[in-house]
């Protein structure tokens, strides 16, 4: 009898988890979760490039996505105006919607409503991304439904004091 074949093939797992984040998490969460994570024997993937406006999300970066089991995000008040972390974001719900990964939001310093309703700083966000890729709606849309769908999900909410 031969076997059925599935339409697409499922990444393999290298990674425990994959962390997107914006830049000013740096100092405080971000390295008190790395130390925590390298001591547990945890691996994990943080993109540490720094990266220059206008340059294209590396393909590397999207493969490390596909190939983590966890997907953690870390919203912060500025997380979505970076044009990176919106890319990010949406393959991050690619791989939750089509190979089940785990994708745990962090809210730090942010109200889990304000990323779910794109208000404050999100909303701010927003309008310069409806602007600057107004030819390209669909793309601000699969990203405004992204943190709609990911605010959703049970998460953590941090204020930023509790890593000073």
């Amino acid at each position: 009898m031969a076997s059925s074949s599935s339409s697409f093939n499922v990444p393999q797992i290298k990674r425990d988890v994959f962390i997107s984040f914006r830049g000013e998490v740096r100092p405080s969460i971000l390295s008190h979760l790395k130390k925590r994570l390298k001591d547990e024997g945890i691996d994990y993937y943080v993109d540490d490039e720094s990266l220059r406006a206008g340059d294209e999300i590396s393909s590397t970066l999207l493969q490390a996505i596909e190939e983590s089991s966890i997907l953690l995000v870390i919203f912060s008040k500025d997380y979505a105006s970076s044009r990176w972390c919106m890319e990010e974001l949406a393959k991050i719900i690619e791989c939750m919607e089509q190979y089940k990964r785990i994708v745990i939001p962090v809210f730090y310093n942010v109200d889990p409503s304000d990323v779910r309703h794109q208000k404050r700083t999100f909303e701010e966000a927003f309008d310069v991304h409806t602007e600057k890729y107004k030819e390209n709606w669909a793309k601000v849309q699969n990203w405004r439904s992204a943190l709609t769908k990911t605010a959703d999900l049970s998460g953590i909410h941090y204020p930023s004091n509790l890593f000073r």
